[in-house]
């Protein structure tokens, strides 16, 4: 035993004999001892005759010590997990290599699910069956050489069906195709427990990645969503790594075009200049504006990036069809495409006539802005996963250490400081089907995280819709940021979106249940806005009158009175009237000036000059029903909060 040791169990039994059970357990902790340790104060206890109270009481402490280990150890695994996905998706971003990659996928998957063996298979179109691309922990030479059929293995289970498949027990398994040939494989390798999770690029499977174990394993949920998490990047690097090459080839071919026709010069140095600054973008990270002002440069026009929304649809769709880029009256449009999906075009203005070798150049320039957006929406899709997830912690009360919400907040350039509404958003169209839904809530769910992050706020997606949590400007109330960001949320999906905001609140860090309460206040609104017709308006608690004492969370009486019949309470007391009391009368008496004023007993035409000072304070429609139900309630908390005050 280590002189360590022995003075670590010396120390946690002068603790333990000095009178507190939690001692020995927080240096334990603190010193991050195995969990077997936890029971040496006890045993100690035990040794030296405690009294059964204090035994009982350093088990209950030991409970709860072990609770809090392995809520430590889920966190850094958490954070070993975010931190391995970040490191992935900036090897993606400065993609060089692609067998690098995804190597460096398989390891960190097989390092962070802890298992023997861990690898990637890819499709072969041309031979039809698939290949195994990259293993790692493998020993057996036949299983990395494996070819399978589709359709056959467990592998072939997942790219049929474009799901996750996992078995405890492979050679148990009937759900999948056994053959000869992969069965061997298997069993050389002494695979026994198997995970496959698909790799997609957009609807079409392209391989499968894999973490398998010599022994019989369940796999968690937990681990299955990471490995998808890993099959995603994985396939984006391929798909990354395919556009490389097209854009490669594609200025080879110009630069062949440039030997051929060295006789027009001019257009030979501008394709090479274009060609130059094109690469160094690619090499330096540059955006897709960098790109489009390089062109423009280069091309003497006016070059711009626009959204597939806000271009000509035909002259698009001929442009990515075709692969080329195509004129529309005197614009030419070079479709930015990746994987089928459109993501935009890059428009020359102005340029009725061009040359062949400049709109190639338009074209290559589309082929990199592709490149470069597909880079920045998996650097964007990990960041907003991160924003969700602190939102989450806020919503679920997870984290409650005020000093790491603060900096995980600060990461993200987030100030939970600052004073901030949670506000709740849906859409409320009604979609045709399940796929479409799902897809319009991920547009919403995407809108909303891009406005949290240029807003520094966080965004996640729940209960069918999302919430998002911004802070409050000065000047600006709870009901201007829930109707602006309904209008921005609604110009961004194309879609009514319905928002309801909470009260405004503060101090987050240091009551993260706040955001809980805010969120089901900002909920209520919501549905209130919708019972009402308000469907793809925002408001905030304060809107709805007497009707925001129901759906606040705290209840704002004083406002509410203030709000409603303040401005007569605040008259009575300057100058002594008494236009609170005649209210109360006037409503009392059925709202007859005849009967309040043998009520008050004054004269009638007092009572009209009185009720007619109530008009001019309150408005013309102070009688309306709906503002006389509130003035009446408003009364009647007035009356009980000055008894109370009495």
């Amino acid at each position: 035993m280590s002189s360590d040791h022995v003075q670590s169990t010396e120390y946690s039994a002068a603790l333990a004999s000095e009178g507190s059970v939690e001692a020995p357990y927080l240096e334990l902790l603190a010193r991050g001892a195995s969990a077997d340790a936890y029971e040496q104060p006890v045993l100690l206890a035990r040794a030296e005759g405690r009294p059964a109270e204090r035994i009982a009481a350093l088990e209950a402490a030991k409970l709860l010590a072990l609770r809090v280990r392995s809520d430590m150890e889920g966190r850094r695994r958490r954070e070993a997990e975010l931190s391995a996905l970040f490191e992935t998706a900036h090897d993606l971003a400065g993609l060089r290599d692609l067998d690098a990659v995804l190597r460096a996928i398989v390891q960190r998957a097989r390092s962070l699910l802890g298992t023997d063996v861990a690898y990637l298979s890819l499709n072969d179109p041309v031979r039809g069956d698939t290949y195994m691309r990259v293993t790692e922990g493998s020993v057996a030479a036949r299983f990395q050489q494996l070819r399978l059929g589709m359709g056959e293995g467990l592998g072939g289970l997942v790219a049929q069906t474009a799901r996750p498949y996992v078995t405890d027990d492979y050679f148990a398994d009937d759900r999948f195709q056994h053959t000869h040939t992969i069965d061997a494989g298997v069993r050389d390798e002494g695979l026994v427990a198997i995970l496959g999770v698909p790799l997609t690029l957009g609807h079409h499977v392209i391989g499968v990645l894999f973490a398998a174990d010599r022994r019989a394993r369940v796999f968690e949920r937990e681990q299955i969503a990471l490995l998808g998490s890993f099959a995603a990047l994985a396939a984006a690097a391929i798909d990354t790594a395919n556009l490389l090459t097209e854009t490669r080839a594609a200025l080879t071919e110009l630069e062949r075009a440039n030997e051929i026709i060295q006789d027009r010069s001019g257009v030979i140095e501008r394709a090479s200049d274009v060609h130059d600054r094109l690469a160094e973008l690619v090499l330096r990270g540059g955006g897709v504006h960098d790109v489009a002002a390089a062109v423009a440069e280069v091309l003497d026009g006016a070059v711009e990036f626009t959204d597939a929304a806000a271009t000509p649809a035909e002259a698009l769709e001929t442009s990515r069809t075709e692969g080329h880029a195509v004129r529309h009256a005197d614009d030419w449009i070079a479709a930015v495409a990746a994987g089928g999906e459109l993501l935009g075009a890059l428009v020359l203005h102005g340029h009725p006539g061009l040359d062949p070798v400049d709109q190639r150049t338009l074209e290559r320039a589309a082929m990199v802005t592709s490149l470069l957006l597909l880079a920045r929406r998996s650097a964007a899709e990990a960041e907003q996963r991160v924003r969700g997830e602190l939102l989450d912690d806020l919503l679920d009360a997870r984290d409650r250490d005020p000093r790491l919400l603060r900096e995980r907040a600060t990461r993200l350039h987030a100030d939970l400081d600052a004073t901030h509404a949670v506000l709740a958003a849906r859409l409320d169209s009604t979609a045709a089907d399940a796929d479409q839904e799902a897809a319009a809530r991920r547009r919403l769910w995407s809108a909303a995280s891009h406005l949290a992050a240029t807003r520094h706020g966080l965004a996640a997606a729940r209960d069918g819709g999302t919430v998002l949590l911004l802070p409050l400007e000065a000047g600006d109330s709870a009901t201007d940021l829930a109707r602006r960001t309904a209008r921005q949320l609604g110009s961004a999906v194309h879609e009514p979106v319905t928002v309801g905001a909470s009260a405004p609140v503060r101090d987050l860090a240091a009551h993260p249940d706040t955001v809980a309460a805010a969120y089901e206040e900002g909920r209520r609104c919501l549905d209130a806005l919708r019972l009402l017709g308000r469907a793809g308006d925002g408001a905030a608690v304060e809107d709805f009158g007497f009707l925001g004492l129901l759906l606040a969370g705290d209840r704002d009486i004083a406002g509410f009175v203030d709000r409603t019949i303040g401005q007569v309470v605040a008259y009575d007391e300057r100058r002594g009237t008494d236009l609170v009391r005649t209210l109360d009368a006037y409503f009392a008496c059925g709202m007859s000036p005849a009967r309040t004023k043998d009520d008050l007993h004054v004269h009638v035409n007092t009572v009209a000059q009185r009720l007619e000072r109530v008009g001019r304070l309150l408005g013309d429609d102070w009688q309306s029903p709906g503002r006389t139900l509130e003035i009446q309630l408003a009364l009647r908390l007035h009356r009980l909060s000055a008894s109370v005050r009495r």
